[in-house]
């Protein structure tokens, strides 16, 4: 297994730079017809999403598009595969940042009675309680 980060993926989706690009679909390619996986931490899910929709203006729903390919793709292992639907879909309704989202459905898996926040995009997260 070999692990991705973020600048691969970025390469790979926005082929800003031609050669890195073209490398980062050989390894996806070299990766494809083997039992061997890319490994994509959460955390590097958490710098793509900003990064396409800060660095490269991309809007919520191309990158939920992303999100559920990335998930969809068999070469590929994400770090929190059981959560990552349902924070794609609480992040695909909006308005919360995609890294809440994530929080608040690890903190639900992790068996958290409620997530305190201030942050009032967060307020129809599951498990999310405002003071």
């Amino acid at each position: 297994m070999i692990a991705v980060d973020t600048h691969v993926l970025v390469r790979l989706l926005v082929n800003d730079d031609a050669a890195q690009a073209e490398r980062a679909r050989d390894l996806f390619d070299a990766h494809a017809d083997t039992d061997d996986f890319l490994w994509i931490a959460d955390l590097v899910l958490a710098e793509l999403v900003w990064a396409l929709g800060r660095s490269y203006g991309r809007p919520r729903s191309d990158i939920v598009t992303v999100l559920r390919a990335l998930a969809g793709n068999a070469t590929v292992q994400l770090e929190s595969a059981g959560c990552i639907g349902e924070v794609t879909s609480l992040y695909e309704r909006g308005p919360a940042d995609f890294v809440d989202c994530l929080l608040a459905a690890k903190a639900r898996a992790r068996g958290c009675e409620a997530l305190r926040s201030f942050d009032k995009k967060m307020k129809n997260l599951p498990g999310v309680v405002l003071p």
